[in-house]
């Protein structure tokens, strides 16, 4: 009985040990470059799966004050990501475009690569694996 109940207690420990590996991490998202406090910045996670097709697998919304506001995405689950910042300053909920097709409102993306034509997976795209990540992105 005494070998029983040490197997069953054994098993238990090791599935809640294994449990806790596989919960996901948390990437915190800092900006402190947004121009004005209008509005709110949307942040979105993406795979390459989601990114550049909509909303992305996460969303987070965050009031700006003085210029600055922090955003995390919980208990994401280890992979490849992207995430792409937008100053939504009239908050209507999308990216707004001049006529001539640039964005009027500013915007990032996760290791802020260079701004010239449509962002590309490849240059934001980051690994998330046994720990959680802070990143600064810049509009």
């Amino acid at each position: 009985m005494k070998t029983l109940s040490l197997i069953i207690t054994l098993f238990f420990a090791i599935t809640l040990s294994n449990a806790q590996d596989e919960q996901g991490k948390n990437i915190t998202v800092t900006v402190a470059n947004a121009s004005n406090d209008n509005g709110v910045l949307k942040f979105s996670l993406h795979t390459i799966d989601t990114f550049m097709k909509g909303p992305g697998i996460a969303t987070v919304d965050s009031k700006i004050e003085n210029g600055e506001t922090v955003a995390t995405f919980n208990n994401v689950s280890p992979g490849t990501y992207f995430i792409m910042v937008i100053h939504d300053e009239n908050e209507n909920g999308t990216m707004d475009f001049g006529a001539d097709g640039r964005p009027t409102e500013a915007y990032g993306m996760s290791n802020n690569p260079p701004k010239f034509g449509p962002p590309l997976f490849d240059q934001g795209k980051f690994d998330l694996s046994t720990e959680g990540i802070e990143m600064s992105i810049q509009l």
